[in-house]
């Protein structure tokens, strides 16, 4: 049995790069599909007036919001599902993760937001650039294409 651990954060992204591997990839039936779902940070403006029960239900109902969304979609093509809730460092879960299920193949399908890094799933996985100096470059860039607009 192939075991696919996937980590999301918005389902319809995640849709698009799994549909090629569900949809009679090689060994899509019998597959296992781990779902991490990767809920939104909540602020910590929010967290004062917000108790941790309803911050830990919200994250629940989050989740399981995207979890209904991809689920039907790898269960047709004959796979089967396991849902979980990110907690704690990625890399550590993906260790345990990898532990109890020898063998498996990890897949980051989290959205990339702009202005902001992303934490690694694997200890081995590329860092991409430092996000925080793409916004000076591209204000830069816009500047100057404003200034040579001008003349």
């Amino acid at each position: 049995m192939d075991k696919i651990i996937v980590y999301l954060d918005d389902a319809a992204h995640a849709l698009q790069q799994l549909a090629p591997m569900a949809s009679g990839g090689a060994g899509a039936t019998g597959t296992l599909w781990i779902l991490v779902a990767c809920p939104p940070h909540v602020t910590k403006h929010i967290s004062r007036w917000v108790t941790h029960s309803a911050r830990e239900n919200w994250r629940r109902n989050w989740c399981e919001e995207q979890f209904s969304r991809i689920t039907p979609a790898l269960k047709a093509s004959g796979g089967s599902v396991m849902t979980l809730i990110a907690h704690g460092p990625l890399v550590e879960q993906t260790d345990r993760l990898l532990e109890a299920h020898n063998s498996a193949r990890v897949l980051d399908a989290r959205r990339e937001r702009f202005g902001q890094d992303m934490e690694p799933v694997t200890r081995n996985q590329p860092t991409a650039h430092d996000s925080r100096w793409s916004v000076p470059g591209a204000l830069a860039g816009m500047g100057a294409l404003l200034v040579l607009a001008s003349d």
